[in-house]
């Protein structure tokens, strides 16, 4: 396997946790929260299935998601529910960030900056709604935030 189909191939995972946690996020979520979050899963279903896609152009078998995901925080309440928002968001972000310095054709390259800039603008969104400043780091997708 080639260096961007590993980075495509985490990418998709991290849509796939992403996915999962969104249900969790949803759940715990109140209105007009709840409604981000179904907006939002949506883009990352629609990432998701571009990833699985672009794999599959490149002759990989796309890896299936898992059955469940170890969330890093226990969700009690709609503010534990935005924070691990924010965490899908961020590990999306990192998994792009590393995509897209590996892509190495331009289809693979937009999938990459579309899923950061989605990935940033939406922990963003989220980091607004827990009153967390700043608000957007300085370098989304990096682990040093």
């Amino acid at each position: 396997m080639s260096t961007e189909q590993d980075g495509l191939t985490a990418a998709l995972r991290a849509e796939y946790a992403a996915v999962y946690a969104y249900g969790i996020v949803q759940a715990y979520s109140l209105a007009p929260r709840q409604t981000s979050a179904a907006e939002f899963v949506d883009a990352h279903r629609a990432q998701r299935d571009a990833l699985a896609a672009a794999l599959t152009a490149t002759g990989t078998t796309p890896p299936a998601a898992a059955a469940a995901y170890n969330l890093p925080t226990q969700v009690t309440d709609p503010t534990s529910a935005a924070k691990l928002a924010v965490t899908a968001e961020d590990e999306c972000a990192q998994a792009y960030r590393v995509l897209l310095a590996d892509a190495g054709d331009d289809g693979d390259r937009r999938l990459a900056l579309t899923g950061l800039t989605g990935a940033a603008t939406r922990a963003a969104r989220w980091r607004i709604a827990l009153n967390v400043t700043p608000s957007t780091p300085p370098f989304p997708g990096s682990k040093d935030q």
